[in-house]
């Protein structure tokens, strides 16, 4: 599918707020691309697909994951607008027409991180974050600063504040962002 078509396919699938947004992530993931001298148009794109499953109702998603084979913990039907990344991962692939492994890849980690990630996968997870229509979360300003001089340290930052406001909330903790903190940590270790 084309860019355009999949432009107008989002604008069509998404609420207002969540186009809004996704345009704001490929826009910043395009700039983080070059800043990082990563192919601008694959970050644009999974940029641009990120949260292409967000705005699917949460039955739905289960009952796709549950279809389609994508695993679904405890957490996650418990909160099942968590499988929003997952289920993105597979409709960018399948309604998309997206094969290529770390744009879908990137996609599927934006919300959680992961260990030994990618470039591509700290981009859209940056992004993400920091995408110019984002007003609430911790530190962004800072945050907007220091993801054009070290995305390794920014992904890590943003990673422990994710924990901590989940914690703070009483909330519990997808393991997969569990595994991501710990293999930053090791990664200052060896440094």
């Amino acid at each position: 599918m084309k860019r355009k078509e999949i432009l107008e396919n989002l604008h069509k699938e998404l609420d207002d707020y969540r186009f809004i947004h996704t345009l704001g992530v490929a826009y910043t993931a395009s700039m983080l691309a070059m800043a990082y001298n990563y192919n601008i148009d694959d970050a644009y794109l999974a940029g641009l697909l990120h949260d292409c499953a967000k705005c699917i109702p949460n039955d739905e998603k289960i009952r796709l994951c549950e279809e389609n084979n994508i695993k679904i913990d405890k957490l996650e039907y418990e909160n099942p607008s968590l499988l929003h990344a997952k289920l993105g991962e597979y409709v960018a692939n399948k309604k998309y027409g997206i094969e290529n492994k770390e744009i879908l890849r990137a996609i599927r980690l934006h919300t959680t991180g992961y260990s030994d990630m990618t470039l591509l996968d700290k981009i859209i997870y940056v992004a993400d974050y920091i995408e110019p229509k984002r007003d609430k979360a911790r530190n962004l300003e800072y945050y907007r600063d220091l993801a054009f001089k070290d995305l390794d340290k920014t992904t890590f930052m943003i990673i422990e504040d994710t924990i901590n406001y989940n914690k703070e909330k009483g909330k519990e903790l997808i393991k997969d962002t569990l595994i991501a903190y710990e293999y930053f940590i090791k990664m200052e270790e060896v440094k």
